[in-house]
């Protein structure tokens, strides 16, 4: 498998001001300027093969933004190397930038109020030299996949942030660029939105075999677009892998989702702790070298219809990953 993305050793270090409290400091720091070094990136290193969806996550300040624009070409590093689809991404060459794009889920779409949807993309085609023939392509495959017919041409300003979202993926990926940067793409939509856009990155994905590098909050979105994930904190690689071994290894316990068919209810807090209950069906929350201890008790003290072993919710894997950092 060809690599899109070779990270190797990339460090980001800013240099932030210092300054006391008080006028007489405040005054003497205009002349004598003392500084303070911000590790936001730390010699991080991993590979993104073409094609794969990896999320790319860690808590607040974990320094996820600042390698996106690294990757983009927005940031020079520190130090370290990268090549993105064979080029230096800081080199800013047109023909790179012509095959990459960068959706900030903070920075919809935006310009002067009074253009139209289908202006903006037009603008985007003559900025990105799409034919004609290549614009009517894209531009009738995203408006199905992204419902814009009713909005191509409404002004921006008459949009809901959810439309602009829209839209502003449809700016995007108007000249079919090969490399996506989805910086929390969900950020701020609602439930209908949200379902919507994870819909479509998933669509995208497998009908353009995109290559796409995801950051979000929402670990639902992880969860359902990605296999792969690499996981940042204070600036260093904590973990690269599959999303599935991350929780396999971390959690404590495991699910056990039972439902009987037995009328008297056992008392469920002698096989685990009890999370959740209705009628003949629970949830409990079981150690996990006592899981299979604890299975085998069920099935021979109770009539057992359906059995479920299942890992903890990533949300929680996540806390606790956030919390405590991986051992």
């Amino acid at each position: 498998m060809v690599s899109v993305i070779d990270v190797q050793d990339l460090t980001m270090v800013y240099k932030a001001p210092l300054r006391e409290a008080g006028l007489r400091a405040a005054l003497v720091s205009v002349v004598h300027r003392t500084y303070r070094e911000i590790h936001a990136v730390e010699n991080i290193s991993f590979t993104v093969d073409s094609g794969e969806v990896v999320g790319f996550i860690g808590p607040n300040g974990a320094g996820k933004t600042t390698t996106l624009k690294m990757l983009s070409g927005i940031l020079h590093p520190t130090r370290g190397e990268v090549r993105a689809l064979g080029a230096i991404p800081w080199r800013r060459e047109p023909a790179f930038l012509r095959q990459i794009a960068l959706i900030r889920g903070s920075q919809p779409i935006s310009g002067p109020g009074e253009l139209t949807v289908l202006d903006s993309l037009r603008f985007q085609q003559l900025i990105y030299e799409v034919s004609d023939t290549d614009f009517k392509k894209s531009l009738a495959v995203l408006v199905e996949m992204l419902d814009l017919e009713q909005l191509l041409r409404r002004q921006i300003r008459a949009l809901s942030l959810g439309e602009r979202m829209r839209c502003g993926l449809a700016l995007a990926l108007i000249y079919q660029p090969r490399l996506l940067f989805l910086d929390e793409p969900t950020l701020g939509l609602d439930v209908t939105a949200i379902q919507m856009m994870r819909r479509f990155i998933a669509t995208y994905s497998r009908e353009t075999h995109a290559t796409i590098l995801l950051t979000s909050h929402y670990m639902a979105d992880v969860e359902t677009l990605c296999k792969r994930i690499v996981l940042i904190d204070k600036g260093r690689l904590q973990y690269d892998g599959r999303l599935e071994e991350l929780a396999a290894t971390l959690s404590s316990y495991k699910l056990l989702k039972v439902a009987i068919s037995d009328e008297l209810c056992p008392d469920w807090s002698g096989y685990g702790e009890v999370v959740e209950t209705e009628d003949r069906k629970v949830a409990l929350r079981v150690q996990r070298d006592q899981v299979a201890a604890v299975t085998t008790r069920l099935l021979a003290e109770c009539t057992v219809i359906d059995l479920a072993i299942e890992n903890p919710p990533l949300e929680r894997v996540m806390d606790q990953v956030y919390r405590e950092g991986i051992a």
